[in-house]
């Protein structure tokens, strides 16, 4: 059977901070996982993103997913982060230490190809660049919030620029530097103002990393 042609898709990936530290039990990691789980399908559907048209891959401590390529991708800016902060907040409210979640969430979009294993293509790979960047955990780690959003210069263009509900300038770019990518990336605080100091004091360090 002839494998369905190339199509361009949205790429939502999402990372929890510290999943394997030493103070989370196998039980705790559970717990973060099945909320986590709860947290980003919740973020879909009150979006007006249907999660179960998705398709989705469990990552451990994080989820993979692509979006069919009709759902607008604007919903991923305007409505899905503020929506995941909700729901993050509503589950750590109610767990202890060891079962909250923080995230690290980056966007993008491209074309995808898809087989009988999964899918492939260099938009992914990409976006998984962006989402184990330093600037990206270092942003986290300074915030108090629950969720660091980067999006690659192409999604910032296109979408994030021309959002009639996202203000552009609640995003700052960073070089990110992983492996064989060196790209522009933008990154934001959903529900938190940005530590713009410490921004734009490590961005020189940031442009020169390796991970």
């Amino acid at each position: 059977m002839a494998r369905p042609p190339a199509a361009h898709r949205t790429i939502f990936l999402v990372d929890v901070e510290a999943f394997g530290d030493h103070s989370r039990t196998n039980k705790n990691q559970i717990v973060v996982r099945e909320g986590l789980k709860h947290a980003w399908r919740r973020a879909f559907r009150h979006a007006g993103v249907d999660p179960d048209r998705c398709a989705v891959e469990d990552r451990g401590d994080g989820v993979f997913v692509l979006v069919p390529a009709e759902v607008p991708k604007s919903l991923f800016i305007d409505y899905v982060p503020l929506e995941l902060v909700a729901a993050l907040n509503e589950h750590n409210s109610s767990h202890p230490k060891a079962e909250q979640i923080r995230l690290r969430m980056a966007m993008h979009a491209g074309e995808v190809e898809l087989d009988d294993s999964g899918s492939t293509g260099a938009a992914i790979m990409h976006a998984f660049r962006l989402l184990s960047s330093q600037p990206l955990k270092d942003t986290l780690a300074r915030s108090p919030g629950v969720l660091a959003l980067i999006t690659s210069d192409w999604f910032y263009s296109e979408v994030v620029r021309h959002s009639g509900i996202t203000n552009p300038t609640d995003f700052r770019e960073v070089r990110v530097s992983v492996k064989e990518t060196t790209a522009r990336a933008w990154i934001s605080l959903p529900g938190q103002p940005m530590p713009w100091p410490f921004l734009r004091g490590l961005r020189s360090i940031w442009s020169g990393s390796r991970v």
